[in-house]
């Protein structure tokens, strides 16, 4: 599937999301990067190169020296506006 730079971001918001990943609790990069790259052309190359850009905006902070990430908790607002769903507040 090809998949634009911004459709790769937001299914990697949204696979995080999904995961729980927040603050304090943080996913493995690689293993992201080994999902993703199944759906994403390029495999891990893209996948990594989105990641880091979406570290520099500020949605995803990274910890353990970059190998492991975790969503932003004070960009819900914007990360659940990427992604398409519903602000936590109208659940």
């Amino acid at each position: 599937m090809i998949l634009t730079e911004n459709q790769t971001k937001a299914a990697i918001l949204e696979f995080l999301v999904k995961k729980g990943r927040w603050g304090a609790h943080y996913f493995p990069v690689d293993t992201l990067v080994n999902w993703m790259g199944r759906k994403v052309e390029r495999n891990g190359r893209r996948v990594r190169s989105c990641l880091k850009q979406l570290a520099k905006e500020g949605y995803v902070l990274m910890h353990k020296r970059g190998e492991t990430a975790s969503l932003n908790p004070t960009m819900i607002r914007n990360i659940r506006e990427l992604i398409g769903q519903p602000s936590l507040n109208q659940r």
